[in-house]
């Protein structure tokens, strides 16, 4: 039986999936790290508001590690749209999903916790469904400079999925949601200028797309940085990997076709969830055996 927390990064997830529209409008009044700026800014003014006198109780772990994974989360957002001027969105799908399989293992090198054998195979089962999703295109074997950015992009997301539940314990979630959002917002205000992105002119459209996502943006941080508390990083990559399952939903309820391999990924992430949260006791038990065994030999 899912927890509660795993069903609030669920709904978030559900949420996140459907954004695809708004932000594809966003972008042809808007460039992509202005965009940025401007909805983590207004996200960072929601949680301050809600935080209220919270805020005065800033300590350094809080500023430290807000600042850490802000940066990095608005270097996934830069980086993966940089890259976007030289692929495809597909194989941009496809490299950006690499970060399922490397959150288990930035999980066992940085929090030394391996991930359970089912996680393992449900990230598996999620990953095949990405790649199904992205379609034989994404899957050409030449890497150029889109196919780099992107890439960083992916590790820079499975970083910060990491870095929340390292941090999550023993601070504020909604302080540290402040700082992340804030940080994030500078940091991609910054790479405007160095990156000669030119400003967008005056509009209600990018305004209002930036308000919508700015708070589900807010919504989305604060639910993760409380979630991750308890669920681990692997855990939570999976449910992640279900946002293309919702947003395809969306679109196909908005008039889009479906092809039959974009169905057999949204069953292989659908799957991967499930599989996840399976602990079989006859894989409990060998997997206790197996423990016995190398305590013996050591």
């Amino acid at each position: 039986m899912p927890s509660p927390e795993e069903l609030a990064l669920t709904g978030v997830t559900v949420l996140w999936g459907g954004t695809f529209l708004v932000l594809h409008t966003a972008m042809q009044h808007c460039g992509p790290r202005f965009f940025v700026f401007v909805r983590f800014m207004m996200a960072a003014v929601f949680v301050g508001l809600l935080a209220g006198r919270k805020l005065l109780d800033f300590n350094r772990r809080e500023i430290w590690a807000g600042t850490l994974i802000g940066v990095t989360l608005a270097t996934g957002y830069v980086l993966q749209s940089a890259g976007l001027h030289d692929i495809t969105s597909s194989r941009s799908a496809f490299i950006t999903a690499l970060y399922v399989p490397l959150v288990p293992i930035f999980q066992w090198a940085f929090l030394r916790r391996a991930p359970h054998l089912m996680s393992w195979l449900g990230i598996g089962l999620a990953f095949a469904g990405l790649v199904c999703l992205a379609g034989p295109a994404a899957l050409s074997l030449s890497f150029g400079r889109g196919d780099l950015l992107t890439l960083c992009a992916a590790i820079a997301i499975a970083i910060e999925i990491v870095l929340i539940s390292l941090y999550a314990r023993g601070v504020d979630s909604l302080r540290i949601t402040v700082m992340q959002l804030f940080a994030g917002s500078l940091f991609a205000g910054l790479m405007v200028p160095v990156s000669g992105e030119v400003l967008p002119a005056f509009s209600w459209v990018w305004i209002a797309c930036a308000l919508a996502l700015g708070g589900l943006s807010a919504l989305v941080q604060v639910v993760m940085n409380w979630a991750q508390k308890s669920v681990s990083p692997t855990k939570a990559a999976v449910i992640y990997a279900g946002e293309p399952v919702w947003g395809g939903l969306v679109g196909w309820m908005a008039g889009d076709h479906l092809p039959p391999a974009t169905l057999l990924g949204a069953v292989l992430i659908v799957g991967g969830v499930l599989t996840s949260e399976l602990r079989p006791q006859w894989l409990e038990a060998l997997l206790g055996r197996s423990s016995q065994a190398l305590t013996k030999n050591d």
